[in-house]
């Protein structure tokens, strides 16, 4: 319980890497919002989440949209008094070889990739630093680190989560906001189910500890990143991939 009393804010948390996070920060004892712009998969978890005796709040949002965000911010602070946490997880794909890439294909997945990490951190962190207090973890990927063929547009955007965790880092760190990242390798979710037998063999032949890893296995990194274990932790990026090499 090294979350209780505090009140997180998780992205893309209506299913995948985001639900688990959501999971995991509730089980830690945090009042989880889970955001996502499927407002029906939001209320799904938010509901299993109180089904199982934690406090949650659901609110579909477009969190590349500032009037959206802006309005989150108000209403769980309005709700809990106070907002602790801020996961940016919010996430998608829209692979293409780059001669063949479109713009529409580059813009929407930097938007909701980057942008909105940009635009949701910074409406969080005029709260957090009112009160000199906050945790701020995004969600880049090995993908950022290393690149990755048909994915201009996504390793972009999560190599300037990178970026803007190390910029940020530098400007928050002073009004006690930290703010880090998460990288995963090749992760069990619903993107993953959808690379084909050949691919999958060659990614995880790539991984020395043999098998990809589980959605709780970044969750619990995120859960230890939001909590005061983490309070001499920042600008960082912490890799889990097994080991994942190029």
């Amino acid at each position: 319980m090294r979350l209780l009393e505090r009140v997180a804010v998780v992205t893309g948390a209506g299913r995948g890497l985001g639900a688990a996070m959501a999971e995991r920060l509730a089980a830690e004892g945090a009042c989880t919002v889970v955001v996502d712009i499927d407002g029906e998969a939001a209320r799904r978890m938010a509901k299993a989440l109180v089904e199982r005796g934690h406090d949650s709040l659901a609110v579909a949002c477009d969190v590349a949209d500032r009037t959206q965000v802006a309005a989150l911010v108000r209403r769980v602070t309005d709700r809990f008094g106070r907002l602790d946490i801020l996961v940016n997880n919010a996430g998608i794909t829209r692979d293409a070889t780059f001669l063949k890439m479109t713009d529409e294909q580059w813009a929407s997945v930097l938007d909701t990739n980057l942008t909105s990490m940009f635009v949701c951190t910074q409406e969080v962190a005029r709260h957090m630093v009112e009160r000199q207090k906050g945790r701020i973890v995004c969600v880049s990927s090995i993908s950022g680190n290393e690149g990755n063929v048909g994915q201009a547009n996504y390793s972009a955007s999560k190599a300037g989560v990178i970026g803007l965790v190390k910029s940020l880092s530098k400007e928050l760190a002073r009004q006690g906001v930290l703010i880090n990242a998460v990288a995963p390798g090749f992760i069990d979710s619903e993107m993953t189910a959808q690379v084909p037998e050949k691919i999958r063999d060659k990614l995880l032949a790539r991984i020395p500890q043999g098998r990809s890893g589980r959605p709780e296995e970044i969750a619990a990194v995120v859960a230890f990143l939001a909590s005061d274990e983490a309070s001499y932790v920042n600008g960082q990026t912490l890799n889990v991939n097994g080991g994942m090499y190029v």
